[in-house]
């Protein structure tokens, strides 16, 4: 069988002249493992050498790598030299430096412990939350949240703190402070896990009476409020009525405190009306008013029992009806007076003590 050849096609379209046939000229191939990356080659290298080798060699590496880091973290160019706060009113910012600058006297800049510093800088009283950043090379960022006070609270020992909405005590009232209406007792002081919660939901019971009294004009009357407990709420109120405590139990405060002002301002225009200790509406019926005699009467006037009164204030000596044969109230002098006379009577009224007999003569034993 015969190959067919075709043979090349001479010319243009047009019929001109062939051009001049260009010479290709060819490459060598290129030669294998030229021109490869290091790494590679790197690569290719450490696979002919040993396990234990390869492992030596990267313990050596990390050992390099550690002691450059320990002299780049301990250079003096990490040393902290400028420390930023931010967002503070009440916090003291040298107080913030100080507390920053003791943390990473030792560390430097580069090895500081940001997560121990803020956890010291949120036992603050009044910081809320702490954001520390470094600035590197020398410096670190302190992002403050502040607490905000909410009420004022009178400690056991007389002293006067500001507290916020989660009933954590902050720094005590300043004179330059605003007064509040009036303050809160009877926070739990100790430092146990039932007690958070438990001052948490007297603050929350604070505020609500604040909030309700200030609107209805009350607030100014009152001077403080006792939630010992929070189911038998008692106001002491303010002024000329100081002396004067008044029990509203566990609802209705607001409409109580306003019966038992209209109750007191009542009394105020009788003899007994300077003698009021206490104004009881905690049933929510009737208002039992006791007197510091220990008489409770009612609203109304009728004498109801002689308790002995657990209230500050002079108290009689005597739980009987103190009145004088003209039907008036006696003053607490008065009564003090009667009950002196009586208790030097009744001495005087005891036969004298019969002479001692002298002792019998011992009988010597046998």
């Amino acid at each position: 069988m015969r190959e067919q050849v075709i043979a090349r096609r001479v010319g243009n379209r047009s019929g001109g002249v062939p051009r001049r046939s260009v010479a290709i000229t060819q490459r060598p191939a290129r030669r294998e493992g030229v021109g490869e990356p290091v790494a590679s080659r790197l690569r290719a290298l450490l696979g002919y050498l040993p396990t234990f080798l390869k492992f030596v060699l990267a313990i050596a590496a990390g050992i390099l790598i550690f002691a450059g880091y320990r002299v780049a973290a301990s250079a003096s160019f990490f040393q902290m030299r400028r420390v930023e706060v931010q967002g503070n009113s009440r916090v003291s910012s040298d107080e913030i430096q100080a507390l920053v600058r003791k943390d990473t006297e030792k560390t430097g800049v580069w090895k500081a412990d940001l997560q121990g510093m803020t956890a010291r800088l949120q036992r603050l009283p009044w910081v809320r939350t702490a954001i520390v950043s470094r600035v590197l090379p020398d410096g670190i960022r302190v992002r403050i949240s502040e607490r905000l006070p909410r009420a004022v609270v009178r400690t056991g020992s007389g002293r006067f703190r500001w507290v916020d909405e989660d009933a954590a005590l902050l720094g005590e009232m300043l004179p330059t402070d605003q007064i509040p209406s009036f303050f809160l007792r009877g926070l739990n002081e100790d430092e146990s896990q039932t007690a958070q919660p438990e001052n948490r939901e007297r603050v929350q019971k604070f505020l609500e009476l604040q909030r309700d009294w200030d609107a209805a004009g009350l607030s100014e009357r009152v001077s403080e409020v006792n939630l010992i407990d929070v189911r038998d709420v008692r106001a002491q109120l303010a002024g000329d009525s100081s002396q004067i405590e008044v029990r509203l139990g566990s609802h209705d405060h607001t409409k109580r405190l306003q019966d038992a002002l209209n109750v007191l301002d009542s009394q105020r225009q009788t003899p007994r009306g300077a003698l009021i200790s206490y104004i009881d509406l905690s049933q929510g019926k009737r208002a039992i008013v006791g007197l510091v005699s220990g008489v409770h009467t009612t609203s109304e006037g009728s004498v109801l029992s002689s308790a002995p009164n657990t209230t500050t204030g002079p108290a009689s000596a005597e739980k009987t009806d103190h009145t004088d044969p003209a039907g008036a109230l006696r003053s607490p002098a008065d009564l003090t007076r009667s009950v002196d006379s009586k208790t030097q009577k009744s001495r005087s009224d005891k036969p004298p003590t019969a002479e001692k007999k002298s002792d019998k003569a011992k009988t010597p034993r046998d």
